[in-house]
């Protein structure tokens, strides 16, 4: 191996990588499957892949060509060398609108063709589900198809030429009339005409095998269409001209109700006569709560477009008026159609898990069958699952009759592994006997090239053979797929992991508390690799700054993964490779709610520093800022903020200060608040209120960096009629509780106070034993609170999230953890549901910013919104991460990505913004980084309505 890779380097000018974390992040696609490679290179061109085959082909080495890696069968892992096209080959070369044709590199991905084509009107038919990271080279190799292949095809109706290095290094142009046909593939056809013509089911979706018929003379002899679907056996694509569709000017999107699945699988053929541009279909079981859709069991998404709205709706009623349906709806609006569109493609994340929580997984994905036969096939297919004890959801492309189904096979036991296979056989002969293609979109990989022969015969299967060994006649390209294939049911992925649960602290409750489990959550579908996003969605900004695979969300679960496998990454907890693949992890918690399958990178990245850095020395960043509420308790008993002002503001002093607490260098040292708010709250005059007691928590940026917040918030809280407590310090009085909230109140009302504290700090750093003693205390404190059944508000976003989400997973074992989450209210939460009648004041202007992350992430912004709406506060805030993140932006080394992140959103839409815009921003690092990167000062919800309460009253705001 050594040698191999000091020859890759010496001839290729891309990135060529042989260790352990570079291995590590290829070793699966979005399937079952996990294959080691020897090596990974990223050829910066045509020249590179040449010189990459030559190498390999004289040490006997495998070539496997990977895109987006988001294949379902396993086709973009190999045991030799991975060609990697995603980091340099993935250009758009030429668009030519006149034409309609765009010329694209391997690893362009689809996204980004479709972005340089809508100002033309055109689009690339084809759309998968994973549009916004799927590469076209990955989309060519599988012949894959999307939502809108009954108006425009698959791949193959939308390739006009390639370019294809072989394994022997020939340069060949397939296209049509033979055109880059090897030698003897003419001759080959030539003799076989009797069977290609008779032996291939006729479907809008087979996409398994080979597509030999596509060479038949009546067929135009079309290579390169042949060569589409051949998942990387036949030669290496570095280039493709494809065609390109025109976009209808007015989409209008008809939402059919079903009683269920079986009865919208039967209506699906009879509605493309009226040329529909999609009908897919969804069963309740993947759509959430308040989607929306139609009272039903299942839905058909049928799509309709012309030349002015009026028309396309004209067309979506006649849809309507064509189907026999239990109830309809017509969605015009864009952002609405969007919005349904996300849950469909979200269903390939979804379907992973069961409704009771159980994993389903991938395997038998996307067999296809005439659309006529479609109700049919489904029924057998449901008797076949409740034989087998298996269940499964399915869903898909109900109008070119192709399935999608996530089934929860049990793949770690050898018996389950054998069921797995029994089911396997079955169903390829149940596909086969209604005339369909055991893949309809994926391709065939490792899960069902074995099973060829069942749907093609043995002498077609040889055919097939034959036809590789022309193009490829040393098996040196993705050998085990669709010829001579491995079994289906060897190298699972999860046959590697422990047979034992691993030791963890956090609790994982939706995981059965099994951290394998939670890590094997990911699947590698790689909506955390979308390049550019929009609307409020968070997932992975630290990929989207890098472009780097081991800073995706998927990335660092593989890598954990093979951590836990112990093969690759051989040192587990100690391991350096996961350590620098989460160190630029944000902890943002985008994936909790982005990632279609839930992975919570935050939490497992605390959970591996806190096994990491277990008995050895932490980073300088860990004290500073990991135990930021114990520094700033102490600044407040020892009344010093002033000094360390004046410290700070010495430059070569407060250098010093960064350099020796591990702080960027670029970064200037926020400024303490000279009173605290608790010191505030001390000396206030007490009002007395009627309405509901709540407890305002005391968190530590507020306490001690922004006290403004704090008081802003009692002002308003009270202006609805609330009566406000802080957290006691009283120890708890069974006694006094028990008789009654009334004494509990006004033991809260006039106790000392607490030092509660969230632990979000100590979490985010992976201190974890401190960080439970930290919560134990506190929930010790909070008792009388909790016994009075008090609510609580926090208003640091993430200080809310930690409560919410971290307590009761990281103190499972304590049920005062999970009272003290549900008792956790945000700022509006408590506005809306404690004061439902109060109307705040008027404020009339339009709002930039960004969502905290963690708001976004585990506690919802639906109540805010409401709230800025009925003060007046117009538009929405960006998504994504402000890129501080805590203590992230700070640590030294993380400035720059720090930077692009809040490049992404926050700052052009705070630039963007017209004078007079409120910019809000609830999280203190949010205000912090719009601070010291746009010199802008961010402002919390709070402030801004007890800013127009002054002004309402005519009252002066109170002294800082």
């Amino acid at each position: 191996m050594t040698d191999l890779a000091g020859e890759l380097r010496g001839a290729v000018r891309g990135e060529v990588g042989f260790d352990a974390g570079s291995r590590a992040l290829v070793t699966m696609d979005a399937s079952n499957y996990r294959r080691v490679p020897l090596g990974v290179v990223a050829p910066r061109d045509a020249d590179d892949v040449s010189a990459v085959l030559e190498v390999c082909r004289a040490h006997g080495v495998p070539v496997v060509a990977r895109g987006g890696g988001t294949s379902i069968a396993g086709q973009a892992t190999g045991t030799g060398v991975v060609l990697d096209f995603t980091r340099h080959m993935n250009g758009l070369l030429g668009l030519d609108p006149e034409a309609r044709t765009a010329v694209v590199q391997p690893g362009l991905v689809l996204d980004r063709l479709q972005e340089a084509a809508a100002p033309h009107g055109l689009r690339f038919g084809p759309d998968p589900s994973t549009h916004s990271r799927c590469t076209l080279g990955g989309m060519i190799a599988n012949n894959s198809c999307g939502s809108h292949s009954v108006a425009w095809g698959t791949t193959a109706d939308n390739v006009r030429e390639l370019s294809v290095l072989t394994a022997r290094g020939q340069r060949l142009r397939p296209g049509q009339d033979w055109a880059g046909a090897p030698d003897g593939l003419r001759e080959l056809v030539a003799g076989e005409l009797s069977r290609l013509r008779t032996g291939f089911p006729d479907l809008p979706r087979r996409i398994s095998g080979y597509a030999l018929d596509a060479l038949l003379p009546e067929r135009g002899a079309d290579v390169a269409r042949s060569f589409c679907g051949s998942e990387g056996t036949l030669g290496i694509l570095t280039e493709a001209v494809v065609r390109l569709v025109e976009v209808p000017r007015a989409r209008a999107l008809a939402v059919l109700s079903y009683a269920d699945e079986s009865a919208a699988a039967e209506a699906a053929a009879g509605l493309l006569p009226h040329g529909p541009l999609t009908v897919e279909g969804m069963a309740a079981d993947l759509v959430p709560a308040g989607a929306g859709l139609p009272p039903g069991g299942a839905w058909l998404f049928v799509e309709t477009g012309g030349r002015t709205a009026a028309q396309a709706h004209a067309r979506a009623r006649e849809i309507i008026r064509a189907a026999d349906v239990v109830d309809a709806l017509v969605v015009t609006d864009p952002a609405a159609q969007r919005t349904l569109w996300r849950i469909r493609e979200d269903a390939a994340g979804t379907a992973t898990r069961m409704p009771d929580g159980t994993e389903a997984w991938p395997g038998w994905e996307d067999c296809a069958v005439p659309p006529a036969r479609l109700g049919a096939y489904l029924r057998d297919f449901r008797a076949l699952l409740t034989a087998h004890g298996l269940r499964g959801t399915p869903y898909g492309h109900f109008g070119d009759g192709c399935i999608h189904v996530r089934i929860d096979f049990d793949l770690l036991t050898e018996a389950g592994v054998g069921r797995f296979r029994r089911f396997s056989e079955e169903l390829a002969d149940l596909v086969t006997q209604h005339g369909g293609s055991l893949s309809g979109e994926h391709g065939d990989g490792q899960a069902r090239a074995e099973l060829l022969p069942r749907m093609y015969g043995a002498e077609t299967v040889r055919l097939f053979e034959r036809a590789k060994a022309l193009w490829d006649p040393d098996d040196l390209l993705n050998p085990g797929m669709l010829v001579r294939p491995a079994p289906l049911d060897s190298n699972l992925r999860f046959s590697v992991l422990p047979r034992r649960p691993v030791d963890v602290t956090f609790g994982y409750p939706a995981d059965g508390g099994d951290f394998r489990a939670a890590v094997s959550r990911c699947v590698g579908v790689a909506k955390c690799r979308t390049a550019s996003m929009t609307g409020p969605a968070v997932m992975c900004p630290s990929f989207r700054a890098t472009g780097e695979e081991q800073h995706s969300t998927r990335g660092r679960a593989r890598l954990l993964h093979e951590m836990l496998a112990g093969e690759l990454v051989t040192d587990g907890w100690r391991s350096t490779e996961v350590r620098d693949a989460l160190d630029l992890c944000l902890s943002c918690k985008g994936c909790r709610s982005d990632c279609p399958v839930g992975v919570d990178m935050a939490t497992y990245k605390a959970e591996f520093l806190h096994h990491h850095y277990a008995g050895r020395r932490r980073p300088a960043a860990h004290h500073s800022m990991g135990r930021l509420p114990e520094w700033l308790r102490w600044t407040a008993r020892t009344r010093t903020a002033p000094l360390l002002n004046a410290l700070a503001s010495i430059r070569p002093l407060a250098a010093l200060g960064k350099r020796l607490g591990g702080i960027a260098a670029e970064r200037d040292i926020p400024r303490l608040a000279a009173r605290t708010f608790t010191a505030w709250w001390r000396r206030r005059k007490p009002t007395r209120g009627t309405g509901d007691l709540v407890v305002l928590w005391p968190d530590t940026f507020t306490e001690h960096l922004t006290p403004s917040v704090g008081r802003a918030a009692v002002r308003v809280l009270e202006d609805a009629g609330l009566r406000v407590a802080l957290p006691p310090t009283l120890p708890p009085h069974r006694g006094v509780i028990g008789d009654g909230r009334t004494r509990a109140a006004t033991a809260l009302l006039t106790a000392r106070r607490a030092r509660v504290c969230c632990g979000l700090t100590y979490v985010s750093t992976g201190q974890l034993d401190r960080a439970r003693a930290v919560l134990r205390r506190t929930l010790d404190l909070m008792e009388p609170v909790l016994r009075a059944g008090l609510p609580v508000v926090v208003l640091e976003p993430s200080c809310a999230a930690a409560l919410r989400g971290d307590l009761p997973e990281l103190l499972h074992d304590d049920p005062r953890a999970a009272r003290l989450s549900a008792a956790v209210l945000t700022f509006a939460e408590a506005l809306e549901r404690h004061a439902p009648h109060w109307t705040p004041p008027a404020v009339d202007r339009p709002v930039a910013g960004q969502t905290h992350c963690h708001q976004h992430a585990v506690l919802g912004d639906t109540p805010d919104r409401r709230l800025r709406a009925a003060a007046g506060l117009t538009g929405d805030l960006s998504g994504g991460c402000c890129g501080l993140a805590g203590d992230f932006g700070f640590e030294r080394g993380h400035f720059d990505v720090s930077r692009v992140c809040a490049e992404e959103q926050l700052l052009p839409a705070v630039r963007e913004a017209p004078e007079g815009t409120v910019i809000l921003s609830d999280g203190f690092s949010c205000r912090t980084q719009l601070d010291q990167l746009a010199g802008v000062r961010g402002r919390h919800l709070a402030e801004v309505l007890a800013e127009a309460l002054e002004r309402r009253t005519g009252t002066t705001k109170p002294t800082p």
